[in-house]
């Protein structure tokens, strides 16, 4: 007999029986300890080495095998972007960092990780309330996986952009260190937040230039949000739009931005954005049918997504007001051999639904469109274009600013982590102490060595003509 029977019945019903969930529940305490139970089986300390296994893939056997599925003319501008320096390089490898990750010790607990979890993949983006907020923003790799592989990948990121901006071993290390430091001590306070807390919780760029420690750091700040603000359509359009015949056109910038001849890829187009918009709520598709699709264009974005298929799409309004969504392509997440396949068929469907489990705040367009047999196009999924987004320029960044944004970085990743894992048993794991934070700092020295030395393959492999690299000048 159900609940509303037995009520209608005038029988009692124990509510307390009642769960949204059927996993058993457990005090936060109890959850604590289980975490650190686990260091029995997988010692903090156990995390600091890295050294390739005997059998390790071959670097460029890896990437070849990447390129799998992307556009053939755009592999050169895709080794071009990697070949420039080693940061560059381990944006641009993020499956050979997944191979790497799954030979490392884990504790067996999962999150709905990042998947190319890197210091240029956290920013500043608009809410749909047009606030500026700071998060990870980038998930096309996301998936259910080990946590570690997020802070891993994520600390070694700031010893190999410290390295890139020609800063001594020590300054690389502190800022990789803090960033695991403020991790972990920001998931102890997610950890003790109730569901509801934790969910509306973020940090926008008020919050962000409270925090400044110092006049200096509040002056970068703030004119990080100025110019993130200004990245909107308005500024946006006049750089990428002309006037062809009295018709609105995306200018060709080839290999960059370009049209493509090919009616075929024109009516998947149109047919994948009615597709599109029935994944949206009721009402923004009432907005997204205000605007009608005038033009489209591929654009080559990223380091790692160069050679996928993204096209731009200019659409306007009945007064001219114009619309730039981004449809980029989905594919496999580079966890998945490792960590297992996504339960979302659609690839497209994945990064949508990850993003909207991790992150403070989604675009109002987010979407997503796949294949099928009215629609031979690969799964995809659409937002609107650079909508104030806004990392930070690491050139000439100084070794106390890599640090300061290395802070903002891990108490980032943290929140994430906790929206979707179990802050308390990580937490009980990590422990009050630094043991961790020493331990990830020492990998992220050895990888960023390793993550050298790949890329030295890299060069070799264009030097002696088995890759052929493009470096397109795009300032």
């Amino acid at each position: 007999m159900n609940p509303a029977q037995a009520q209608a019945d005038d029988t009692l019903v124990d509510n307390s029986a009642l769960s949204f969930d059927s996993k058993p529940l457990r005090s936060r305490d109890e959850r604590l300890a289980a975490g650190k139970a686990l260091r029995e089986r997988v010692p903090l300390e156990s995390h600091a080495a890295w050294s390739p296994p005997e059998n390790r893939r071959n670097v460029i056997d890896l990437l070849e095998e990447s390129n799998q599925g992307r556009i053939p003319d755009l592999i050169p501008l895709r080794y071009g972007r990697m070949v420039v320096s080693p940061f560059t390089f381990l944006r641009g490898a993020a499956a050979l960092m997944a191979y790497d990750l799954s030979q490392t010790p884990i504790t067996g607990e999962r999150v709905q990780a990042c998947g190319d979890c890197h210091l240029l993949n956290f920013g500043l983006f608009a809410t749909p309330e047009r606030n500026l907020v700071f998060d990870i923003n980038d998930f096309d790799e996301t998936l259910p996986a080990p946590w570690e592989w997020d802070v891993k990948r994520l600390a070694v990121s700031f010893i190999v952009a410290g390295r890139d901006q020609s800063m001594t071993q020590a300054e690389s290390l502190e800022a990789a260190v803090e960033c695991v430091r403020a991790y972990r001590e920001h998931l102890r306070l997610y950890s003790d937040m109730s569901p509801l807390e934790l969910w509306y919780d973020r940090l926008d760029d008020r919050k962000l230039i409270e925090l400044a420690p110092n006049d200096k750091a509040r002056k970068l700040r703030e004119d990080l949000v100025e110019k993130a603000r200004q990245r909107t359509i308005e500024h946006l359009f006049p750089k990428l739009v002309t006037d062809v015949a009295g018709k609105h056109r995306f200018v060709d910038q080839p290999p960059v931005i370009y049209h493509v001849a090919d009616p075929a890829v024109e009516r998947n187009i149109q047919q994948g954005m009615k597709e599109y918009r029935m994944t949206l709520s009721d009402d923004r598709r009432v907005l997204l049918d205000r605007y009608h699709l005038e033009d489209f264009a591929l654009k080559v974005v990223g380091v790692g997504s160069v050679g996928t298929r993204c096209y731009v799409a200019l659409a306007y309004d009945n007064d001219g007001h114009p619309l730039i969504l981004q449809i980029k392509e989905a594919r496999e997440s580079v966890l998945a051999p490792y960590a297992g396949k996504s339960i979302y068929e659609n690839q497209g469907h994945r990064i949508v639904n990850g993003q909207r489990l991790t992150h403070s705040s989604t675009d109002i367009f987010l979407g997503w469109v796949g294949g099928g047999k009215d629609n031979p196009m690969t799964d995809f999924y659409v937002r609107q274009l650079r909508d104030m987004k806004m990392s930070l320029p690491i050139e000439n960044v100084t070794p106390i600013q890599l640090k300061h944004y290395a802070e903002i970085c891990g108490w980032t990743l943290a929140r994430s982590h906790a929206k979707t894992g179990d802050a308390a048993t990580i937490s009980g794991y990590l422990g009050q102490k630094d043991t961790f934070d020493q331990a990830i700092g020492s990998f992220a020295l050895a990888y960023a060595k390793q993550n050298e030395a790949d890329h030295a393959q890299l060069v070799a492999g264009i030097k002696s003509g088995r890759l052929e690299a493009l470096l397109v000048d795009e300032s």
